[in-house]
Formats: structure tokens, C-alpha cells, sequence
């Protein structure tokens, strides 16, 4: 996900300066980082280089003028495009854990790999804590609830992985330091 899109389709709901978008990239994302002002204008930018959006007309309230933008039919039909298709599947595994593991193995051995999986998991049990009282904290925004069931369900595949890697770490031992 790019933060091009992010920015088309939230002006799909309408001609925004970019102070509306970053506040509404932070409402209706709030398990995302945070945007910066300057990634919201530096975007804002492109997309109007490449077409996507335009800007409709320039606002002064109390500070630096602000530039609204629109979606143009370009911008429509990009968003649109890029709606309609699935994310592929990443062909890279990237998993920090996993190379955690085998660096402490080779550093420090077999029984410091079980301790930091053990710490790991625990560090992972004290997270999905905080994503439950999310999802059930009654002031809590749909969007909120959404990302916590999304954070909560990779991590319960990360505390899969990691008992699977307590049970294989004398094995990768074995196998990476014969």
C-alpha cells in the first residue's frame, strides 16, 4: 500500500487540503504510523505531476495558505484500478524473528535462542492484552476494532511460529553450526 493511494482514496470523499487528509489518514487508520505533514504534501505533489489529483482552490485560516485538492478522472480511474486488484502475496519471507533465532544461535547458543523465543512470545502476549482491551473498550471506533482483529490474528500466527521454533531450535542448532 502506498501512500499515493491512501491519498487518492481518501479525496474520493471529496476535495480536501492536505491538513483534512492527514487528519483523516489518522482517524480512519489508527494502527497505522502516523502520517508527517511533509509525506502528505510531498504526495499531494506527485499525484499532481503524474495527473491524479488537482488543486481546486487555495484557503487562508489563520496561517499558511492551504491548497484543496480534487481527484481528476485520471485519479479516479487509478484508485479504481487499484481497488479491484489483490495484493500479491509477498514471494519474500521476511521475518525478523526467524533471523533472531538463528543470529543467537550462532552468538550465544542454544539455550539463549530458547530464552529470547520465550521473551518474545511473552513480549507477544503482552500486545495481543493490549489489542483485546482495543476491541473491547467501548469507545472504540470501528476502524479501531478492524485493525486490532488484523493485529491480533498476526500475532497469533508469530506465537504459532514460535512455539513451532521452540520445538525445532535444538535441530537448527545442530544444523547450522555442524
Amino acid at each position: 500500500m502506498s501512500n499515493a493511494h491512501v491519498m487518492l482514496g481518501l479525496l474520493s470523499r471529496g476535495q480536501q487540503h492536505g491538513y483534512d487528509l492527514k487528519r483523516a489518514h489518522d482517524e480512519q487508520f489508527p494502527a497505522a504510523r502516523p502520517l508527517a505533514y511533509g509525506q502528505v504534501y510531498a504526495t499531494l505533489q506527485r499525484l499532481e505531476k503524474q495527473g491524479l489529483v488537482e488543486p481546486v482552490t487555495v484557503e487562508r485560516v489563520d496561517g499558511p495558505d492551504r491548497t484543496v485538492y480534487a481527484l481528476t478522472d485520471a485519479g479516479r480511474t487509478e484508485l479504481a484500478d487499484w481497488l479491484d486488484s489483490p495484493e500479491p502475496p509477498s514471494p519474500y519471507v521476511s521475518n525478523p524473528l526467524a533471523v533472531k533465532v538463528t543470529l543467537t544461535i550462532l552468538a550465544a547458543g542454544e539455550q539463549e535462542a530458547h530464552t529470547y523465543l520465550r521473551r518474545q512470545r511473552a513480549a507477544h502476549l503482552d500486545r495481543m492484552r493490549d489489542y483485546t482491551r482495543t476491541k473491547t473498550e467501548p469507545s472504540s471506533s470501528l476502524p479501531q476494532v478492524l485493525a486490532a482483529d488484523y493485529a491480533l490474528a498476526h500475532l497469533d500466527a508469530d506465537l504459532r511460529w514460535i512455539d513451532t521454533a521452540l520445538q525445532r531450535v535444538g535441530a537448527l542448532t545442530k544444523e547450522i553450526t555442524s
